[in-house]
């Protein structure tokens, strides 16, 4: 599978050409997974795989949209977005080719549902999660033998940004990196960080080190993304 990485920017202000766009990961030059601009359309994607309707991940739903819902294409998310018929509710897995998509429910927002989705195509293995807290254990079976995770970097320092309810108790937010290593250290040697927060701004070359020497310390081979990298996940195996 050959991967291209669209976007690598949290909900943040762009300030370095790079790292400028919101979430897009673009499978095999056809299936999209996140659409945080617009302008990811001019790939001509035959699907669209949204983790979660959160405006740096699906463009259409930022307020100062337009809201002219145009797509002419299978859209998939885990919820609909105010009753659009256009968007596909996926639940289970779906086959599109050769390729076996699956849903996995993740903990992430308060407000909108939010999954990761695993892509399988004959040997290879890979998980997209959008942003995360966690995923239930009793989904981790899954998660066996990946070939590479594509994960979220908003937040450096272990613990995050997670807070809490105060009413129902729900957490919601972001897990840190180091935490994210530790969780899929367990189910892959390789780990793509995209998403990332005003850390990752603030001296990107010292930011990429701490990335390298996290993968050094937990021996997991961690890439550093950015707008525009192509990945051939054959390379990994």
């Amino acid at each position: 599978m050959q991967i291209k990485i669209l976007g690598t920017r949290g909900e943040i202000k762009p300030s370095i050409q790079y790292h400028s766009h919101h979430s897009g990961v673009l499978l095999d030059g056809k299936i999209l997974f996140d659409i945080g601009e617009k302008e990811f359309l001019n790939y001509h994607p035959t699907h669209i795989f949204i983790t979660h309707l959160h405006p740096d991940h699906a463009y259409f739903v930022r307020k100062n949209h337009n809201n002219n819902f145009d797509f002419q294409i299978p859209v998939y998310a885990p919820e609909p977005y105010n009753t659009r018929a256009e968007i596909k509710i996926i639940s289970k897995k779906l086959k599109i080719k050769s390729y076996d998509i699956i849903p996995i429910p993740t903990h992430h927002s308060k407000k909108v549902e939010s999954v990761a989705y695993l892509i399988q195509q004959k040997n290879q293995r890979i998980l997209y999660t959008g942003d995360l807290i966690w995923i239930n254990k009793e989904h981790h079976h899954l998660l066996n033998d990946l070939d590479l995770v594509i994960t979220e970097a908003s937040f450096i320092q272990k613990n995050g940004m997670v807070r809490r309810d105060k009413n129902t108790g729900q957490l919601y937010g972001h897990a840190g990196i180091p935490k994210l290593i530790n969780l899929f250290k367990k189910f892959s040697s390789s780990i793509l960080f995209t998403h990332f927060g005003e850390w990752f701004y603030e001296n990107i070359p010292h930011a990429r080190k701490q990335l390298y020497n996290l993968g050094k310390k937990h021996k997991v081979n961690v890439i550093v993304g950015y707008d525009g990298l192509k990945l051939d996940v054959s390379n990994l195996l």
